[in-house]
């Protein structure tokens, strides 16, 4: 029964580091652009990526109420990206293109890298699968078996390659939210 739990865990722990790569560096991305942009002062990514820290620590508590290991349940960490996104805005002058593109890319690559450290902090899934047998879930939650293999077995290369991919145009998005913010505030302001 345990070989088993172990299986879920290192899935787990692997599939959750790809897949979160993606979702926070774009996530990062999309909010730190948006903010920075419409408030035009380097700093303000920082800010964000701190606000979303503290709603994580509050979201792995929830995941320790549902009864999973709570050091084996990470909080991203976020900020440092930002950092780099803030860095990127200040030493271009405030080039709107260059935190898109410089900035998109340094948050893709770097986030996962930054991740490694959790990776590096939590507890053996081995050790994890005789303290905590699998909770039952539900078929919707149930992890996928990852396909680690395939990417020649570095889910960190795997992760930093399509989030640098990703974060570009989802940071161009962030930014094209900017305008439809000021269309929308213009188009309240003038109708009053």
């Amino acid at each position: 029964r345990n070989a088993g739990d172990y299986i879920f865990y290192t899935d787990w722990q692997w599939t959750s580091f790809v897949v979160f790569s993606v979702s926070q560096s774009t996530m990062l991305a999309v909010g730190a652009v948006y903010y920075m942009l419409f408030t035009g002062v380097p700093g303000t990514a920082t800010y964000y990526a701190t606000i979303m820290t503290i709603y994580t620590w509050v979201a792995k508590g929830a995941w320790f109420a549902l009864g999973y290991p709570y050091d084996f349940i990470v909080v991203p960490v976020w900020i440092p990206s930002a950092m780099l996104l803030d860095l990127t805005y200040w030493a271009t002058r405030r080039n709107k293109h260059a935190v898109i593109i410089i900035g998109g890319t340094l948050v893709g690559l770097s986030l996962p890298l930054f991740n490694m450290i959790n990776l590096l902090l939590v507890r053996d899934p081995l050790q994890i699968a005789f303290q905590y047998p699998r909770p039952t879930l539900p078929p919707y939650m149930t992890p996928i078996e990852p396909q680690v293999g395939k990417f020649y077995n570095s889910p960190v290369a795997l992760g930093s390659g399509a989030s640098a991919v990703l974060t570009v145009p989802i940071a161009a998005l962030g930014a094209k939210l900017n305008t439809w913010t000021y269309r929308w505030m213009a188009a309240l302001n003038s109708s009053t």
